[in-house]
């Protein structure tokens, strides 16, 4: 039996101070996606690309752990993160498992406007088979929630932390450097 679970969340921040250079501090895509993601958890894979591994959830008696491969692009001033691929960690149960992720952030006069919508479809593991399905959906649902709520408090606070540190360095005349935080696999510049 095949369960299906998604969930979205919107996001409208302003950003009073030097939100006339938003727009610029977006096009710094590897820096806005270390600010927005944990860059424990993250490696860059190539030129947009990466692999996220998300903290390990419990689903009932499950631990499992998403992989999930991104592509990160902007386009008229819109940041997008895509899931291309992903895989899950510590089930070898699953049969089929299946993640979607299409988020996009943008840079508008009062701030920054947002959505983010992340679905899964899976089998159902044997070992959960007595629970309802509409517990486990209601779960899935719940966890899905939960990263995206993590993410969008991440980004009102990391990632508007770093634009105005990002501001700081261009002010002082500087070039604006990347994250102090390096991502695994990526040589420091």
């Amino acid at each position: 039996m095949a369960l299906a679970f998604n969930a979205s969340q919107k996001l409208d921040l302003p950003v009073v101070a030097q939100s006339a250079l938003l727009r610029a501090y977006l096009q710094e895509q590897d820096r806005v996606i270390k600010a927005l993601l944990d860059p424990q958890q993250l490696s860059k894979t190539g030129d947009g690309t990466y692999t996220y591994t998300v903290t390990t959830l419990q689903v009932f008696q499950l631990q499992v752990r998403p992989v999930v491969s991104l592509a990160v692009g902007l386009s008229e001033g819109v940041l997008s993160i895509k899931a291309t691929d992903a895989t899950i960690e510590g089930v070898g149960l699953v049969d089929d498992f299946q993640l979607t992720l299409e988020a996009s952030l943008e840079a508008t006069d009062r701030g920054l406007q947002g959505e983010a919508t992340l679905a899964v479809n899976v089998s159902q593991p044997p070992l959960l088979r007595l629970i309802p399905k509409r517990v486990l959906e209601s779960t899935g649902e719940s966890i899905l929630n939960g990263i995206l709520i993590t993410i969008k408090g991440r980004v009102g606070r990391q990632l508007v932390n770093d634009f105005q540190d990002w501001c700081r360095h261009a002010r002082e005349g500087q070039n604006t450097p990347s994250t102090q935080t390096i991502i695994p696999g990526e040589q420091p510049s």
